[in-house]
């Protein structure tokens, strides 16, 4: 199902750019860019995994984690293989490198309508591009998301936020809401551990809440690579500039991959990180990975009140008097 790629360009000796990520590769006569699924055949950008899912679930909304959209509801959630980003710590990473690593390019067959009609089929509000980066597959997401948001159900990103400007106001008709990977605010951090910058995800995230799009944040903390309260302060910071209702997720690192000799998050780190979010001006500060612990719970940011109780994935207690808090009446910011 090899379909002809969406914003790109042809240059001269067959070359061809693409526009559709910050990368922007220029790609020569079969060859592929750094995403390793789009490929340049005869001087048109192929995109290689069209309709090809490699995973597909029925996920809480709070997996993605987005606790703000539709909350204690189903979303569909889809993959193919391949990312534009190569993290050292990816927990998908044989699926999200297997082009890259392998050259293959696996998945089965699924059109865009039957992806609409499963998700319809199983009571879910959400379509979610997810587990490895909805960019790589652009094209069938764009497609996918178009036909979803005329039978009512929402559509949301998972994402390293490393798309073009150009690919945001494309998709933004119909994408509801996103949530997006803030792994540190160092620049080195993110040319050392994932292959990319940081400038064009800050972009990313600016355009996105500019176009109405609801945008929760995720860092991963990681022990000694992202966690000094000066970073923190910063990515909070920057969290704060573009809308103290942005939440933000700090979630627990786990070895993986390539990082196995660095240690679990301690708690005391993801607590400390969270008191920092708070002090910034947050509204709504997360902890992630850690089941039970309090910082899943939602709470009113005027009076305290506790909305939405978590354990995981699961709502266990859901206090609102239609999207308001039932003892102060302010308004809880989220799509419901």
């Amino acid at each position: 199902m090899a379909r002809e790629a969406m914003l790109y360009e042809r240059s001269e000796e067959g070359k061809v750019r693409c526009h559709l990520c910050a990368h922007r590769c220029t790609i020569k006569p079969d060859e592929r860019g750094i995403c390793g699924v789009r490929e340049n055949r005869g001087g048109v950008l192929t995109s290689l995994v069209y309709g090809r899912v490699i995973a597909e679930n029925v996920d809480p909304i709070e997996k993605k984690p987005l606790f703000h959209v539709h909350p204690g509801t189903r979303s569909f959630s889809i993959a193919t293989v391949g990312c534009n980003f190569r993290c050292t710590f990816c927990q998908n990473h044989d699926i999200s490198q297997m082009p890259r690593e392998t050259g293959s390019i696996m998945g089965r067959d699924m059109s865009p309508d039957t992806v609409v009609e499963r998700a319809l089929g199983t009571g879910s509000k959400t379509i979610a591009y997810t587990y490895t980066e909805p960019t790589v597959f652009f094209e069938y997401a764009y497609d996918t998301a178009k036909i979803a948001a005329g039978k009512g159900l929402k559509n949301v990103f998972v994402t390293n936020g490393f798309m073009t400007e150009e690919a945001i106001e494309t998709i933004s008709p119909y994408l509801h809401a996103a949530n997006v990977d803030l792994k540190s605010f160092s620049d080195d951090f993110y040319r050392q551990r994932c292959g990319a910058r940081l400038q064009p995800v800050l972009q990313s995230l600016k355009k996105m809440k500019s176009a109405g799009i609801w945008v929760e944040v995720t860092t991963l903390l990681i022990p000694s690579l992202n966690d000094s309260d000066d970073e923190l302060r910063q990515i909070a910071g920057f969290i704060v500039s573009i809308g103290t209702e942005t939440p933000w997720h700090i979630s627990r690192f786990h070895p993986q991959y390539k990082l196995t000799a660095f240690p679990s998050t301690p708690l005391a780190s993801i607590h400390r990180a969270a008191a920092i979010g708070k002090a910034s001006g947050l509204k709504y500060v997360y902890s992630g990975n850690v089941p039970g612990n309090e910082g899943e719970d939602t709470i009113c940011s005027h009076c305290g009140e506790h909305l939405i109780d978590r354990f995981g994935f699961h709502i266990e207690r859901l206090n609102l008097r239609d999207v308001n808090c039932p003892r102060c009446g302010t308004t809880l910011d989220g799509i419901f």
